[in-house]
């Protein structure tokens, strides 16, 4: 007997952690009704997890909240820089990296750049521009179990305040509920990677003369190395408010409650270097860094997205923007299919292209704790300085899915950064001029497919619309020149069709997220036909 249903959503989120709450965020933008659950009452309170890397925050800007997150970030903004030193009152010191953008390189390929926003002040504003885009957000509400068939989902979901059940129907489902994920347990999909790495133990603690002590290095994170007492320190807000991430080693059979406050707050002075430092510790959080990988990224109509999919370690951030990047990914695929103007085939291509991307991106993290010297990772020591975490931010390539042209057995992952058009990739950014307005390439995908052509593209351009008319496919097409009859000029100084590898008579064919899709570099015989062919396989037509 089927149960009663009291609500009815195309989009069911299960976490309302960043990737859920980004997700929301996403699917609002694009129009797609859905609700959002989360067990917990409230939003994180822990700082932490608060490196949002340089495409993430293109995703926030294309999205409207990037100023909003540098403003609930400006505590932190003149942080930069790892530092590495046996104490902080010790002369022997040493930057793992002392700016994250030194000489400014970033600001040629993109508008945007690295932000140091702490979770519990970001996921507020996402929750905030999700509400007010119309998401149904309902905190201190669990997902207690879930069935599909071919149409759609069923889940149960019960207020952990009223203990009231309701069932919910929706189209899809899509589960950012951890690294423990529940709902990745009940498919029955598996993991893959090399496991657990290594624990710790995040202390929050306040200590008024910290601040003395640290003076002018306004790190990011300092890794103390002192053998008896190592561990990783981090500003909350620079004068009074900390965060130390203290080694824990349960495989030794060490209890959590061995972290007394008195043992923490004279971890913490033995690793700083001053033994009368006043420590009030606030909070304690245990955390887990482990490499794993879903073997599957969704079974029929529940998709995994975040942690529940993905586990790396820690440093660098990868694991939170990898996740936030999984929701922009399937965000506009479930809208495409929801609204009509793409195939179910097309949610296929989520796994395929997400899948390989954190595979090697967890592998990447997880070199750079061991060159890091992370407290607690016990690895061989001689790992040498890892290159390319630009590649790992924007180059990242997708070689199967949703793309045309793209080689399969290329790397996911270049060794060094190059921004070429390729299809697969992220479309390159450059500054253009509408009306005398500035804007960036990059702002022109969120809503549609967008096929960009050169100044000698007419063809191209008209092409494209009559056939995306014809498939009933949302498509902004644009021709990029200094002439009277362009859409949008290059900014003096550059060339549009050398940044992304097309002669000016040639095209390329974006998906809303940023990635080119297909790429013609020269004119086609029946250029028409050539962007229906591309648009029917990109979006399982």
């Amino acid at each position: 007997m089927n149960p009663k249903v009291d609500d009815r959503v195309p989009v069911l989120i299960v976490g309302g952690s960043l990737v859920g709450l980004s997700a929301s965020l996403f699917l609002g933008r694009l129009g797609v009704r859905h609700l959002l659950v989360e067990k917990h009452a409230d939003t994180s309170h822990h700082p932490r997890g608060r490196g949002n890397n340089v495409r993430t925050m293109e995703l926030y800007r294309v999205a409207g909240i990037e100023t909003a997150i540098r403003e609930a970030a400006s505590v932190l903004a003149p942080n930069h820089g790892i530092l590495q030193a046996p104490s902080l009152t010790g002369e022997e010191q040493e930057w793992l990296f002392r700016e994250i953008d030194p000489g400014g390189r970033l600001a040629q390929f993109s508008p945007s750049s690295w932000c140091l926003c702490s979770q519990n002040d970001l996921e507020p504003v996402l929750r905030r521009a999700a509400r007010e885009l119309g998401a149904g957000i309902r905190f201190g509400t669990e997902l207690l179990s879930f069935e599909q068939d071919a149409e759609g989902v069923t889940a149960l979901l019960r207020s952990r305040e009223t203990g009231e059940e309701r069932v919910v129907r929706a189209d899809y489902l899509v589960a950012a509920d951890g690294p423990r994920s529940p709902a990745r347990t009940r498919l029955g999909i598996g993991q893959s990677g090399k496991g657990e790495l290594f624990h710790n133990v995040s202390i929050t603690f306040r200590a008024k003369r910290l601040a003395e002590v640290v003076g002018d290095r306004h790190f990011i994170a300092c890794y103390l190395t002192n053998p008896e007492a190592d561990g990783a320190l981090l500003p909350v807000d620079n004068r009074e408010e900390w965060v130390f991430h203290a080694p824990w080693h349960p495989e030794d059979g060490e209890p959590l409650e061995a972290f007394s406050d008195e043992r923490c707050a004279r971890h913490i002075r033995a690793a700083v270097g001053l033994p009368d430092l006043d420590v009030e510790v606030t909070g304690k959080a245990p955390w887990h860094a482990a490499e794993r990988v879903a073997e599957r990224y969704s079974v029929g109509r529940v998709f995994l997205a975040g942690d529940s999919a993905h586990e790396m370690s820690p440093t660098g951030a990868f694991g939170s923007n990898t996740g936030i990047q999984d929701a922009h990914n399937l965000a506009w695929k479930l809208a495409a299919v929801l609204c009509g103007w793409a195939g179910p085939g097309l949610l296929e291509t989520y796994g395929q292209e997400r899948r390989p991307v954190a595979r090697v991106t967890g592998e990447r993290a997880s070199a750079r704790s061991a060159e890091h010297s992370h407290p607690g990772y016990a690895v061989v020591p001689g790992v040498g300085r890892q290159a390319g975490v630009l590649s790992v931010a924007l180059g990242y390539r997708y070689r199967e899915g949703a793309v045309l042209g793209t080689d399969p057995a290329g790397a996911v992952v270049p060794d060094s950064f190059e921004s070429s058009g390729e299809p697969g990739s992220r479309a390159p950014h450059q500054w253009l001029l509408r009306a005398g307005v500035r804007l960036s390439t990059l702002d022109l995908y969120e809503q549609t497919m967008v096929l960009l052509t050169g100044s000698a593209g007419t063809a191209w351009r008209d092409a494209a619309r009559r056939a995306a008319d014809r498939l009933a496919v949302p498509l902004d097409a644009y021709r990029i020149g200094e002439g009277a009859d362009d859409d949008l000029a290059p900014e003096p100084g550059t060339d549009f069709a050398a940044l992304h590898g097309i002669r000016p008579d040639g095209a390329l064919l974006v998906r809303p997220d940023g990635f080119v899709a297909w790429r013609c570099e020269h004119p086609a015989d029946d250029p028409e036909a050539a962007v229906e062919y591309a648009l029917r396989a990109v979006l399982a037509l």
